[in-house]
């Protein structure tokens, strides 16, 4: 099956090249040179300019090419894929205009795509030096100014650790515009340093960073800047709601780094230990390697279902976004980092030295996607999103209110995507989730289907595991649904746990609702068939849901999966759900030599 996400994706890929050829702009050796360097990616980003990627993140309607978001996450992560240090600094422009695509006129936002559309960066001021995540503490303030012919206002104070903001031009900025601030006194104004008057503003210098070491970490500061009427995004006094609703979006987007980053990840473990030999034997064909590896494989699946769910369902299940945008945000980063950890473990001494394998590639891919979960809301922000819908969640599930018809659109990838109305997007998901109560109707469809096909017994087992799981952590809920501030630590492992079901109501629906369409797919139904991804993302699930419970019968689930590793690198794909060429790469043994590398070595 041929879904058009990933064709786009793959003509991007094609256009930049084989990055193992050094001699290629967007190369894996330009990227660590650069990272070695703290040097911007600005050549990269010409390159990607050139492509037009740009134009995707202007939804079309606003005169670009985004027209799903489906389609975006794929295209970030090919860049992710590459370099996060690109992919963060390139798309933060996404990140920064996205409040206009949700609360701005067409007139701004028709002036905002133009500019994006030409390479001109945009970045998101939100956080500040002495308050961090606290939104409602800003401090950055806009006065009524009567300087202005048609009004506006004197902005002054701090933005700190904001990416691109020394680089970008615009800049997506949460002003305290009533000094009392609360809920109400701040707005988003979208201001133009092109128009500011010299002296009233300057750039913080950059902060050097672990990760991401070439990407603009910086700050601004303003001194009564003058800012137009115009530049107000929304109504007055509406820039914390907007902001909430634009996170819905990026946090969702973000998703696309940390599945770069698994597929970045996976792939230099994989060639190491196809190579590596200890005890006589290749590293691959050890128990325990195998099992790292097969492991990691069913990690990479469960959240890129998660993940293509999540896109889809900011189109056809908007208004509960609060909810699906918390747990991508969460789950993505914090199992991506856990994958990372367990291959570092596989790969020994060679997963932090730089010049031995792959370029050492991997100790600056480990270090970049640290910071995946900290901006746009840490894991106990978007942890505790969750615990502040409980109410409504636990009331949802038990009255059976959630959107279970947008879910399962979200679910058959078969289906086209309606446009997105950003007027749907909602603070909380008021009916509950869709996601979560659709699943014991996914339960029954893989009922019916393990009764004709005996192989799907073992994801069937697993579905049930999951539903039980998920009826008990509803109940949970029931015991925190009045917490609003002083949240206990047994709120925040109940959110965990709500996650993780989340996510295997997801997988289980995206199984359902799309396996008959590519279960005979030549390049990935063997994914597909007999539920195998489903089984291994079931499973994972499951140990962390549950870490006491017998984990035996996942052995072959994951030997399976190992194997569809091996083949899809073999053959030049993307090891994916979907089916996606990746540009001409050097087999290991090729790569081995050109890279000197005695892989028998004792470290």
């Amino acid at each position: 099956m041929e879904h058009p996400p990933y064709r786009l994706a793959g003509e991007l890929d094609r256009f930049l090249g084989d990055p193992d050829d050094p001699q290629v702009t967007f190369s894996y050796a330009r990227t660590v040179a650069l990272d070695d360097a703290e040097e911007f990616p600005a050549d990269i980003c010409r390159r990607l300019q050139e492509w037009g990627l740009s134009d995707y993140y202007v939804p079309v309607e606003h005169g670009g090419a985004l027209t799903d978001y489906e389609q975006l996450l794929q295209l970030i992560r090919v860049v992710a894929r590459r370099d996060l240090t690109t992919a963060i600094g390139h798309g933060k422009t996404y990140l920064g205009g996205v409040c206009v695509w949700v609360a701005g006129d067409g007139e701004q936002a028709q002036r905002l795509g133009a500019d994006i559309r030409a390479g001109v960066p945009v970045s998101l001021g939100l956080t500040e030096r002495a308050h961090g995540s606290d939104l409602l503490a800003g401090e950055v303030r806009g006065e009524v100014s009567e300087q202005l012919p048609d009004g506006g206002w004197l902005v002054s104070g701090e933005k700190w650790l904001i990416n691109n903001a020394t680089r970008g031009s615009l800049l997506s900025l949460l002003t305290r515009t009533d000094p009392a601030g609360g809920p109400r006194g701040f707005s988003v104004l979208l201001v133009d340093k092109r128009e500011l008057d010299e002296g009233t503003y300057r750039h913080l210098p950059k902060v050097h960073t672990h990760g991401i070491r070439g990407a603009d970490i910086s700050g601004i500061a303003f001194d009564g800047a003058k800012v137009p009427a115009g530049a107000l995004v929304g109504a007055e006094g509406g820039g914390v709601e907007t902001v909430i609703k634009a996170l819905q979006l990026t946090r969702t987007m973000c998703a696309a780094l940390s599945l770069g980053a698994g597929d970045h990840g996976l792939r230099i473990a994989l060639d190491f230990a196809e190579r590596r030999e200890l005890y006589g034997r290749k590293l691959i064909d050890l128990p325990k390697a195998r099992r790292t590896l097969g492991e990691a494989a069913a990690d990479v699946l469960l959240h890129e279902a998660l993940a293509l769910f999540a896109s889809r369902a900011v189109h056809t299940q908007t208004a509960e976004m609060s909810l699906t945008a918390a747990v991508t945000k969460y789950l993505l980063p914090t199992g991506t980092e856990e994958v990372l950890t367990e291959l570092t473990r596989l790969l020994g001494a060679r997963a932090f030295l730089k010049e031995v394998h792959a370029q050492g590639r991997f100790q600056k891919l480990e270090r970049d996607h640290r910071i995946v979960g900290l901006f746009d809301g840490n894991t106990l922000v978007n942890l505790n999103s969750l615990v502040n819908q409980f109410r409504s969640l636990a009331r949802g599930y038990r009255r059976a209110t959630g959107d279970t018809a947008g879910a399962a659109a979200a679910c058959d990838l078969g289906l086209p995507l309606p446009p997105l109305d950003p007027a749907n997007l909602s603070v909380i998901a008021r009916r509950g989730s869709g996601v979560t109560l659709g699943l014991g109707g996914a339960v029954a469809d893989l009922e019916q289907r393990a009764a004709e096909n005996p192989a799907l017994a073992p994801a069937l087992d697993a579905a049930r595991r999951l539903l039980a799981a998920t009826d008990a952590v509803h109940e949970e809920m029931a015991a925190h649904q009045d917490v609003l501030t002083d949240v206990p630590p047994a709120a925040f492992e109940t959110a965990r746990r709500y996650a993780l079901c989340y996510a295997g109501a997801a997988c289980v629906g995206l199984w359902t609702g799309s396996a008959d369409r590519l279960a005979d797919d030549p390049a990935v139904g063997a994914l597909w068939r007999d539920g195998l991804w489903l089984r291994g993302a079931l499973e994972r699930l499951l140990a962390r849901l549950d870490p006491r419970a017998p984990q035996g019968a996942a052995h072959h689930t994951y030997e399976e999966l190992l194997a569809q590793v091996r083949a899809a690198r073999a053959e030049g794909r993307l090891y994916a759900l979907l089916d996606q060429r990746v540009p001409a790469a050097p087999a290991p043994e090729k790569a081995a030599a050109a890279a000197g590398e005695n892989e028998r070595t004792s470290c």
